[in-house]
């Protein structure tokens, strides 16, 4: 089947959502996404949104607080427009519904968290479900908007350009082409369908699930980072993956987060012996950022053998815990933890990509007609590590930066789109009954990566995974040329495609910087390496 649009939406988080919403007065919208439309990182994310509101902060602190956790790699000129333009974006999130937790004492004024790195409260909240809040009110607010069109249970394959050779996903596009929107699996019906849009916008999240332990949904695949290499767009810092400090460590607990607001609240972390670590590693203890944090429990736990640390938040009144933190207290309890008594066991956990695709302050790729948003794009606002908070701040900026450049790029484009697009050529596959081949190919990449490209890196580590992922790729393409496509094949073919890029990005890093620590280079370079590692894949002819 066919589609015709304006825009190609793919991914349903804030930064999908509000370019979407943005957008539909200008044209007909296809939204996209793999999963219900409410399965997103964003729905997940407790936190909050950093953004200047209190009197004692300022635009020039949180800029600094940003350059400093960037850790040399921020671009200022991003990182000022996204802080300046920060509480605009959120009053208009309250305008459309999104309701933010308020002081007790004066119901006019936000109540503003605080997270480590940050110098100042900053960070908007409703309550520990801030991700869930703003997910669902956009959520609706698209459901009932007549311009546009989710398209729930749908998996993105590869995108459309103008001169590629479309026979499943064998991409040849020169660097110059333009996207003409995608192939899409549907999940329900096992059909590929062709989406033709004038223009197209990657906003599909991370890529936590390259990963054995992660904060991410399983959906989480990156594959918008794949898809957009192997249309030819640029990627950058791949190697920089933040690992969240806290993650809920119980055998019954999947991906359970326990936001660093905790640790913002008062929350230290001990060690099993009930020893306070976090001085020995930074002045700012707890409140450390999170690449200082995570590096900190994983040398404790090789140390100790242990196989997790404690958050302890103890220390502050039981009522308030509940109330600042009713989610998080409630899932606690679930598995029999009262964090109220008792301290809370946690692990690092892979939970944001610094890196992604390359993209201008307006959110377009090196690809024509293409835009990458959210966790899927590299902006430079992050740098080397991400300021806690700073990823929905950033997505929603983009998103509406995004939205007025696209409005105005639709308008110059002729009526007609992509000419000729052939429909998706399955070549005379055959279904696969050997499901094994993907569900093992996929727990080894996510092992090794772990193993080897995890918090602490070596040379040794990083080619054994390099050798491990070429094997793997080739087994991947060999399944993918002979058996007809599945939404599970699909992400597989994709998380190797990222693993492979966070290898090479990690082994072309001759430094620590960041989230990139390797053992054999153990010092920053600011020399040589005071640059983005720029990755492109190379053309074919």
């Amino acid at each position: 089947m066919e589609y015709k649009f304006d825009f190609l939406v793919i991914g349903t988080g804030i930064a999908g959502l509000t370019f979407a919403l943005k957008v539909a007065d200008y044209g007909q919208v296809a939204i996209v996404t793999k999963k219900e439309a409410m399965e997103t990182s964003t729905n997940y994310a407790q936190g909050g949104i950093a953004s200047v509101f209190d009197q004692y902060d300022s635009f020039d602190l949180h800029i600094r607080d940003t350059i400093e956790a960037g850790d040399g790699l921020c671009k200022p000129d991003v990182v000022e427009m996204v802080v300046k333009a920060g509480p605009e974006r959120i009053r208009e999130l309250m305008a459309w519904g999104v309701e933010f937790s308020k002081e007790t004492t004066d119901q006019l004024h936000l109540d503003l968290g605080l997270e480590g790195g940050h110098s100042r409260k900053r960070i908007v909240h409703a309550g520990d479900f801030t991700g869930h809040e703003v997910e669902q009110v956009l959520v609706d607010r698209a459901r009932n908007h007549e311009h546009i069109t989710i398209f729930e249970n749908h998996i993105a394959v590869d995108l459309i350009t103008y001169s590629t050779r479309m026979k499943r996903g064998v991409v040849t596009a020169a660097h110059e082409d333009f996207c003409c929107g995608a192939y899409v699996l549907d999940t329900m019906t096992n059909e590929v369908h062709t989406f033709h849009a004038k223009i197209t916008v990657l906003a599909t999240g991370g890529a936590g699930k390259v990963y054995l332990y992660t904060s991410n949904p399983d959906i989480a695949t990156g594959d918008g980072i794949a898809m957009a290499y192997r249309a030819g767009a640029l990627v950058a810092n791949l190697e920089f993956v933040q690992f969240h400090p806290t993650c809920l460590y119980h055998p019954e607990a999947k991906n359970f987060l326990i936001s660093e607001a905790v640790r913002g609240e008062g929350g230290i972390l001990i060690d099993s012996k009930g020893r306070a670590f976090m001085e020995d590693y930074d002045p700012r203890k707890d409140l450390a950022c999170r690449d200082c944090v995570a590096r900190a429990i994983d040398s404790e736990l090789k140390k100790s053998g242990d196989e997790c640390v404690f958050l302890d938040i103890r220390s502050r009144d039981p009522e308030f815990v509940r109330k600042r933190f009713p989610n998080i207290y409630q899932k606690c309890l679930s598995f029999g933890i009262d964090m109220t008594k008792e301290p809370i066991p946690v692990v690092p956990a892979a939970h944001y990509m610094c890196g992604g695709v390359v993209v201008d302050l307006d959110g377009k790729t090196a690809v024509q007609r293409l835009y990458a948003l959210g966790e899927t794009a590299s902006t430079g606002l992050h740098g080397a590590n991400r300021l806690a908070s700073n990823s929905l701040l950033e997505a929603l900026v983009y998103a509406h930066r995004a939205a007025h450049r696209a409005a105005e790029e639709l308008k110059t484009m002729n009526a007609e789109l992509c000419p000729n697009l052939p429909a998706w050529d399955p070549m005379g596959t055959t279904d696969s009954d050997e499901a094994i081949v993907v569900s093992h190919n996929w727990d080894e990449i996510r092992r090794f990566m772990w193993n080897y490209v995890g918090i602490v890196r070596s040379n040794k580590r990083l080619l054994r995974a390099q050798n491990r992922i070429e094997m793997i790729q080739k087994e991947i393409q060999h399944y993918y040329w002979d058996f007809k496509i599945t939404s599970d094949l699909i992400e597989l073919r994709n998380i190797a495609m990222v693993a492979e890029l966070i290898i090479q990005g990690a082994i072309l890093r001759k430094e620590s910087r960041g989230l990139h620590y390797n053992i054999q280079y153990p010092q920053k370079d600011d020399k040589f390496w005071l640059k983005d590692t720029i990755l492109r894949r190379p053309f074919v002819g």
